[in-house]
């Protein structure tokens, strides 16, 4: 068990996992370029290669192809856990197998990830628990038994993802509005399966939705909006205490006001 003094946990870096969460097309991927000085430091990972919106953006850029390769990219930025045997994702071994490549070394080196999107990130993972042989009941596929192991992989994910408290990670997922069989409407991330949308919010630090806000002048503007309760019950989250109920579109600014403390970790 490790352990941190009091004057040891003030010196540590500390990083901020946040999820932004919008429409389609309302400039999450944009925000990047908010970024300034954090860019040379920052790495995206393209899961939806959507990225036209910072073609010029100097970024380094990775692409994951599977699942395999995005359990791969967790188990290199959350470092070893040692709860996992050797055999399982994200213990010592595989850990130590994954930064030994080039190329995630170099992910493991990133101070800010940019993941675009969670949303493909849940297909992914959707698709392999559908091939896999727990997910057959005799002979025929289990859709119960695919939801379950995919609501694993992705919450083992994401929780692998959160240990890796030396850096940002910056999820983008669009918002969808819902209407259940009663018509009662609920805003949700659209990702796939319902689990890993409800327990996200209690693993990641940072919910902030981005949307248009009319503030009375009839001329609705870009805002974020970071806490409930909100006028439109979404989703939002803030762990840190710090954010206004909205706050200006500019996720290098706001990273820069959660990581106060920390001297704007990654701003210099």
């Amino acid at each position: 068990m490790q352990h941190f003094s009091a004057e040891e946990k003030s010196g540590q870096p500390q990083g901020v996992t946040l999820c932004l969460v919008g429409p389609p097309a309302i400039g999450k991927t944009s925000q990047v370029r908010t970024l300034g000085p954090r860019l040379p430091k920052t790495g995206v990972l393209d899961y939806e290669a959507g990225l036209l919106a910072i073609a010029n953006v100097k970024v380094a850029i990775w692409i994951p192809e599977t699942w395999e390769e995005t359990i791969a990219v967790a188990a290199a930025l959350g470092g070893p856990n040692p709860a996992m045997p050797d055999n399982a994702p994200y213990s010592r071994k595989h850990h130590d197998s994954i930064i030994a490549k080039p190329e995630y070394a170099a992910l493991a080196g990133c101070e800010t990830i940019v993941i675009d999107s969670l949303g493909e990130v849940s297909r992914r993972s959707f698709a392999h628990a559908e091939l896999q042989p727990d997910s057959y009941s005799h002979g025929k596929k289990d859709l119960r038994q695919i939801y379950g192991l995919h609501a694993r992989q992705m919450i083992g994910w994401l929780a692998q993802i959160q240990r890796g408290r030396k850096r940002n990670v910056i999820m983008t997922c669009v918002l969808e509005r819902v209407v259940d069989n009663l018509g009662v409407a609920s805003w949700e991330l659209q990702i796939e399966g319902t689990r890993t949308g409800r327990e996200l919010p209690a693993i990641i630090d940072e919910l902030i939705i981005m949307n248009f806000v009319d503030f009375g002048d009839g001329k609705p503007t870009r805002a974020f909006i970071c806490k409930q309760p909100n006028p439109w019950n979404y989703p939002s989250k803030d762990r840190s205490g710090r954010l206004d109920l909205y706050e200006k579109p500019d996720l290098g600014a706001l990273l820069d006001k959660l990581l106060i403390d920390h001297g704007g970790q990654n701003a210099d």
